[in-house]
């Protein structure tokens, strides 16, 4: 393998990792944990270290480019799991979860791993996308409405 090769397959490898933790992390806890429960079997695994809830200061910015204020605190959960394959995965989810953090921490190990890459893209990740993806065209459908009726509302005011 190249130099060359190898940085994309690195940088390739990060990419996945980073949707696999997207999905969980932006899926409902309850709709993770069911898809797991669901798969025949899954890695043995052991605690890297205890998972454990943060706070992170959470800044927001005035416009595009202005002054930074801190909007508030924020809970996140942590969680480090290591597989049977060696494979150490890492979780952080917003919020006070345990669970859904060791769920993020599994697939990030199983996303690493030869063996289970797979069995989690189908069995996981992949019902995940769909679900977000309808609910982002619901939430685009509904927006497009209320956009409809606030134009109609608007306009009607200034017809009177």
């Amino acid at each position: 393998m190249s130099h060359h090769e190898h940085i994309q397959s690195g940088a390739n490898a990060i990419a996945l990792r980073q949707r696999a933790h997207a999905l969980i992390a932006k899926s409902p806890h309850e709709t993770v944990r069911e898809l797991f429960e669901r798969m025949e079997r899954l890695p043995t695994l052991s605690h890297v270290r205890p998972t454990d809830t943060g706070l992170i200061m959470v800044r927001g910015k005035v416009g595009g480019d202005g002054a930074r204020f801190n909007l508030g605190e924020l809970p996140v959960t942590r969680a480090a799991l290591r597989i049977g394959g060696g494979q150490v995965g890492i979780g952080y989810v917003a919020g006070r979860n345990d669970d859904h953090a060791e769920l993020a921490a599994l697939a990030d190990a199983m996303v690493q791993s030869p063996e289970w890459s797979d069995t989690l893209e189908q069995g996981v990740l992949k019902p995940l996308a769909r679900e977000l993806d309808t609910s982002k065209q619901e939430k685009g459908r509904k927006a497009a409405a209320t956009k409809v009726e606030f134009f109609t509302m608007v306009r009607t005011r200034k017809e009177k």
